[in-house]
């Protein structure tokens, strides 16, 4: 495999597994209903947590890991080499990917922003709720975020595959229009005898 393709996967891999493991830590460290303090009916006081932080880093390196697998790779629509089976799965996992990218995305950024409520109350039919981040969400997002990559990885090396296929590395030389190429030959020389003409034999010839 090209050293390209694997520096590319390296990358996007490992960004997909900090996004899953700032996910898994962000789902640790949420707020949960018990630390929430009520210093008045209508007061809701929040911790401090580094959800928010883990959280956003989460949704920022599954960006980033989407955006370089999606660059490199192309649109898949307009690779013409791309056949049979290879079109089909690269098609699925290109649309599966972007699929599981956005909820995964969605999930991190509403997680990170519900849990800096502080604060921050909501009165309906006159009873005051106190919002936190429900368990599973964060751990949802990062499950989705591997799922997103992995997708990803497999949708750029498929497009790969079929391209070393179609195009190998050293294609053969065109003929030039058809014309053989070879080195031109040249009759061998024969020695020949001189021939010598009689005196009167000449002389009677220019007399003529």
């Amino acid at each position: 495999m090209e050293r390209k393709v694997l520096v590319i996967c390296a990358v996007v891999g490992f960004l997909g597994l900090l996004s899953a493991v700032t996910g898994f830590a962000a789902e640790a460290t949420r707020i949960k209903g018990s630390q929430v303090q009520f210093p008045s009916p209508s007061e809701c006081v929040y911790p401090r947590s580094p959800a928010l932080g883990l959280g956003l880093a989460a949704a920022v390196a599954l960006m980033v890991a989407q955006i370089i697998v999606n660059v490199a790779s192309g649109c898949v629509c307009c690779r013409q080499y791309l056949s049979g089976s290879n079109r089909s799965l690269a098609l699925l996992c290109f649309v599966v990917s972007w699929f599981t990218f956005v909820i995964a995305f969605m999930l991190l950024l509403t997680g990170a922003a519900l849990n800096e409520q502080h604060g921050e109350e909501s009165l309906y039919f006159g009873n005051y709720y106190c919002y936190v981040v429900k368990p599973g969400v964060f751990a949802g997002a990062a499950v989705l975020s591997l799922a997103s990559v992995a997708l990803g990885i497999i949708y750029y090396i498929s497009l790969v595959s079929a391209k070393n296929i179609n195009d190998p590395w050293h294609p053969p030389v065109p003929s030039q229009g058809g014309i053989a190429m070879g080195h031109p030959q040249i009759p061998p020389q024969t020695s020949q005898e001189p021939v010598f003409v009689h005196e009167d034999t000449y002389m009677r010839r220019i007399s003529t």
